[in-house]
């Protein structure tokens, strides 16, 4: 099997001929992302004071850093005057040029699952644009102004699925942090009033042309795990198991597949070479579905971010391989 009928395969729970994987070199990797040329980063990150760095995006965000190497977050919002919602400059990435590098790269990598990336979800844009805290009480004391800046994100990110059917993606791919170390950033009722719809407007334009949907979430987010189900999310990226709690996770094996390296807060961040290996194990264990697909291998790739060293997550990237081969075994051994 090539890597995109592998992935493909795990989503779909059908019996990959082995674990799917994103892992560096040699362990191997099995799908490519791509993205809409933009104008982010252009310059680079500027100093502009002893410990303070800073960047403008695309749609027009502020964001600082206090050291060279973090993604940093957003400090000024590109729409500080809700009442200027209207008027605020949307970024052309409905233009098929934007595209050109994406399908080239797809061309160059055809055996590769392609994921085309989306900037995020409705949230995570207008959480940016409005900034964090002041986008909190929008949701409360702006409702009418807000939902029109979520609608004006949403044909941006409609127009993105378009582009990455035209040129060959298999599926989209985007992160929207919703969680807390407790659970969701807002009650889950509200959640499903406000965002599960345009959640599913997402999913429903991916679905028409057959691509699949690949979401991050960071934190504690198990609340609407069988809504996102519901909706069509297809695979959760989770760095953080341990804040679901491995068995509420292994409720929805067989539902939604999960795309995790080993748990980046607990077990990784112990540099117990038996506790990392053990806990890549019962991933593979808990949430493969005994060889059916539900489960893709992952490898954290900012491990200077988080003071993780490249041999602790050589531990975990050998044990998913080793895992993988000894499933293999008995799989074949059960005629299964």
């Amino acid at each position: 099997m090539t890597s995109k009928e592998i992935v493909r395969r795990t989503l779909e729970f059908s019996r990959p001929e082995r674990l799917a994987r994103t892992l560096p070199e040699p362990w191997g990797n099995d799908l490519c992302s791509v993205g809409a040329d933009t104008d982010d980063l252009a310059g680079g990150w500027k100093k502009v004071g002893d410990e303070r760095w800073e960047r403008t995006d695309e749609w027009g965000n502020t964001w600082a850093r206090v050291e060279d190497h973090s993604m940093g977050e957003v400090a000024k919002g590109a729409l500080e005057n809700i009442n200027a919602v209207e008027d605020l400059p949307m970024p052309p990435l409905s233009d098929p040029e934007r595209y050109e590098n994406a399908a080239k790269t797809i061309a160059e990598n055809n055996e590769h699952f392609i994921a085309g990336g989306l900037p995020g979800f409705t949230f995570s844009m207008a959480r940016k644009i409005r900034r964090l805290d002041q986008y909190m009480m929008d949701l409360h004391l702006h409702r009418d102004k807000i939902e029109i800046l979520h609608d004006r994100i949403d044909e941006v990110l409609l127009a993105m699925v378009e582009n990455y059917d035209r040129i060959g993606c298999d599926a989209i791919i985007t992160a929207e942090d919703w969680g807390t170390q407790l659970g969701l950033m807002i009650h889950p009722d509200l959640w499903r009033e406000i965002f599960k719809p345009r959640f599913k407007r997402i999913c429903d334009a991916a679905r028409k042309h057959g691509m699949k949907v690949l979401l991050h979430s960071c934190g504690r987010i198990t609340d609407v795990i069988p809504d996102m189900i519901e909706v069509g999310i297809d695979a959760l990226q989770f760095d953080q198991q341990q804040v679901h709690g491995i068995d509420n996770l292994a409720r929805y094996a067989g539902r939604v597949t999960y795309w995790c390296p080993v748990d980046i807060q607990a077990a990784l961040q112990s540099g117990d070479e038996a506790v990392i290996r053990g806990w890549a194990r019962t991933l593979v264990e808990k949430l493969w579905c005994g060889g059916k697909g539900g489960f893709i291998a992952d490898f954290y790739s900012d491990g200077v971010s988080i003071g993780v060293p490249p041999e602790w997550q050589a531990w975990a990237c050998n044990e998913f391989v080793k895992a993988d081969a000894e499933k293999g075994r008995v799989v074949q051994e059960n005629g299964g």
